[in-house]
C-alpha cells in the first residue's frame, strides 16, 4: 500500500478545508488536502459545468499547486487509526499518515419523511442545485422548492439559472419569525445584501411564507405535491420536488477517531475547545462538522484550525473574533429555520424511514431501541449507512439524539476490498517524518 506522509492533513475540499490548507502552507507545513470528489470546493463551492465557481473560490483552488499543498482527489477515507487514515482511490488503497489532523469534513442535507418523498423525481433542494450543476437537465422542468432556510433560495437561483421553471418556494417559517429574523440582519449587512441580491434574481418566482409540503403524488414518477398554506391546500402539478429541511454535519470520522461529540442538539457535532481542538490532541475541526454555520464561518474556521494545530497562537487568536461573529449569525439561523412539529408529524405508518432497506414508519414505531431496530428491520443498514435516516428518526425524537440506527464502524462507505490489499508498492515512500 503506498504511503504518504504530512505535517498537517485536511479531510475535506469545501471552503473549511481549503481555508485550513492554504493558511498552513503558508506557515511552511507539508500539507495534505483529501476528498472524495474529483474537484475542490465541496459542497457549496461544487464546480458548474457552465458557469464554473466563483472567484473566491476559483482563486483558492487553483493556487494548491502553487501553495505546495498535496492535493488527493478523488480519495475517499474509509479507513483510520492513530495518525492514520486509509483512502481508497481509482488505483487501489493509500495510507495517508499525519502529525496534526484537521476534520472539515462538511455536512448533508436533512431529509424528513413524508408521503411519497421515495418517488423518483424527490431530491434534496441543495441535491437538485449539484445536480443541475454537473449537468443534469432541469431546463424547461416545472419544479417546486420547499423546505425551511436559506438554501432553498440558493437552490431556486441556482435551478432558474440553468433553465428550470420554478414555480414557487414554499417556506415553513411563518411571516412573523422572517419578520423577526429580518429584523435582526443589520448586524451582519454583506448577509442582508446576499439576501437581497438572491430575491432580485428569482423576481417573478412566487414565494409562500407558512408552506409546508404534505405530499408527493405520482405513479412511477413525480407528477404532483400537495401544500399547506395558511388555512387552505393546494395542489400543483410538477416534475420535480427540491425539499431541504437543513443539514447535519459529518462526524463520521470524528467519531471513529474517537472525538467526542457535542449532543447538546439534535443532531452531534464534533466537540472542541476554543482553540478549535477536539478531545484528541491532534485533531482539530473547522466548518460544518461543528455545526452547520455557512460558507464564511467555514473559512474562517478553517484557517483558525490550522493556525492552532501548528502552534501560531496569535494568528488563531486574531481570527477569534470574526468566528465568534459568523457563529452568532448561524445561531441566529437556526432559531428561526428549524423544522416545526408541522413538519415532524407528515409521514404516516406507511411512509418509508429507511428507504434502503424499505423500513416504514410503523416499523420503527414498534422498536424504540435503536439496536433492536437494526436487529429485526435492518433500519439504517443500508448503503448510506444510516446516513439519511438516522438523521431523520433524530429529528423526528424516535431516538436520542446522541444514537442513530446504526453504530460508525470501519469502513466509513463502502469500497471495494480489493483496493484494501495489502499490496506492496514500487514507488518509493513519499516524504519522511520530521
Amino acid at each position: 500500500m503506498k504511503q504518504r506522509r504530512f505535517d498537517l492533513l485536511v479531510v475535506g475540499a469545501g471552503p473549511a478545508g481549503l481555508a485550513a490548507a492554504h493558511a498552513a502552507a503558508r506557515r511552511g507545513a507539508k500539507v495534505g488536502l483529501v476528498d472524495a470528489q474529483p474537484r475542490a470546493g465541496g459542497q457549496v463551492w461544487r464546480h458548474d459545468l457552465r458557469f464554473g465557481v466563483p472567484a473566491m473560490a476559483r482563486t483558492q483552488i487553483e493556487g494548491l499547486g502553487s501553495a505546495g499543498i498535496e492535493w488527493l482527489a478523488g480519495h475517499e477515507v474509509v479507513l483510520a487509526d492513530d495518525h492514520t487514515v486509509v483512502a481508497s482511490h481509482a488505483d487501489g488503497a493509500v495510507a495517508l499518515h499525519w502529525r496534526k489532523l484537521v476534520i472539515a469534513t462538511g455536512a448533508r442535507e436533512l431529509m424528513l419523511p413524508f408521503p411519497g418523498w421515495t418517488l423518483p423525481g424527490v431530491t434534496g433542494a441543495g441535491g437538485l442545485q449539484a445536480l443541475a450543476k454537473q449537468g443534469w437537465p432541469v431546463a424547461g422542468k416545472r419544479v417546486v422548492v420547499a423546505g425551511t432556510g436559506p438554501l432553498l433560495l440558493a437552490a431556486a437561483a441556482t435551478l432558474r439559472r440553468h433553465g428550470a421553471q420554478v414555480l414557487g418556494i414554499h417556506e415553513q417559517a411563518g411571516r412573523e419569525v422572517l419578520h423577526a429574523f429580518a429584523r435582526r440582519l443589520w448586524r451582519w449587512p454583506s448577509r442582508l445584501a446576499q439576501a437581497v441580491a438572491l430575491r432580485a434574481r428569482l423576481a417573478g418566482v412566487p414565494w409562500h411564507a407558512g408552506s409546508v409540503v404534505l405530499a408527493a403524488h405520482g405513479d412511477d414518477t413525480l407528477r404532483a405535491v400537495e401544500v399547506e398554506r395558511g388555512n387552505g391546500r393546494e395542489w400543483i402539478e410538477c416534475d420535480q420536488l427540491a425539499v431541504g429541511w437543513g443539514l447535519v454535519p459529518n462526524v463520521e470520522l470524528a467519531r471513529l477517531l474517537g472525538c467526542g461529540l457535542d449532543t447538546t442538539s439534535v443532531h452531534p457535532a464534533v466537540r472542541v475547545d476554543a482553540r478549535l481542538r477536539s478531545s484528541h490532541p491532534d485533531i482539530h475541526a473547522a466548518g460544518e462538522a461543528l455545526g452547520v454555520g455557512g460558507r464564511d464561518c467555514a473559512r474562517v474556521e478553517g484557517a483558525m484550525a490550522a493556525c492552532f494545530a501548528l502552534g501560531d497562537e496569535r494568528g488563531g487568536e486574531a481570527l477569534r473574533a470574526r468566528r465568534e461573529r459568523e457563529r452568532a449569525y448561524a445561531d441566529l439561523l437556526h432559531a428561526h429555520f428549524a423544522p416545526d412539529a408541522r413538519t415532524r408529524a407528515l409521514a404516516t405508518p406507511d411512509t418509508l424511514a429507511c428507504r434502503c432497506e424499505d423500513v416504514p414508519m410503523s416499523a420503527v414505531h414498534a422498536h424504540a431501541d435503536p439496536r433492536q431496530l437494526r436487529l429485526v428491520t435492518r433500519c439504517g443498514m443500508g448503503a448510506c449507512q444510516g446516513r439519511v435516516c438516522g438523521a431523520a428518526l433524530r429529528e423526528l425524537r424516535l431516538a436520542s439524539p446522541s444514537l442513530s440506527p446504526t453504530a460508525v464502524r470501519p469502513p466509513l462507505t463502502p469500497v471495494a476490498l480489493a483496493a484494501l490489499a495489502d499490496v506492496p508498492s514500487d514507488e518509493p515512500e513519499q516524504g519522511k517524518d520530521p
